[in-house]
């Protein structure tokens, strides 16, 4: 019931999105917008800010005893595929 988009075309062309109110769950249960287990809290994509698979940076593949970048964008800040570079490595 939150809005996350005003448009699915929104969500690609960097347009800001709203930020979240309610809690976002991970996987295994936790709120990753309060949990101590998810310091950087970020929305881990992949993504071109068009949508797009941004090739070398998506984390495919990787593997903990090797070098990796992956596109992230911090949960709150306004645009989901805004990526930033970071270590495929990150929690």
């Amino acid at each position: 019931g939150q809005l996350l988009a005003k448009s699915w075309s929104s969500l690609f062309e960097g347009q800001a999105i709203a930020a979240p109110r309610g809690p976002i769950f991970s996987f295994n249960g936790r709120n990753v917008l309060t949990d101590p287990l998810w310091p950087h809290r970020l929305a881990w994509h992949g993504s071109t800010p068009r949508g797009g698979q941004a090739r070398r940076r998506d984390c495919q593949g990787w593997r903990s005893s090797g070098p990796g970048e992956g596109l992230a964008t911090p949960v709150g800040e306004g645009k989901l595929l805004a990526g930033q570079r970071h270590n495929c490595s990150e929690a």
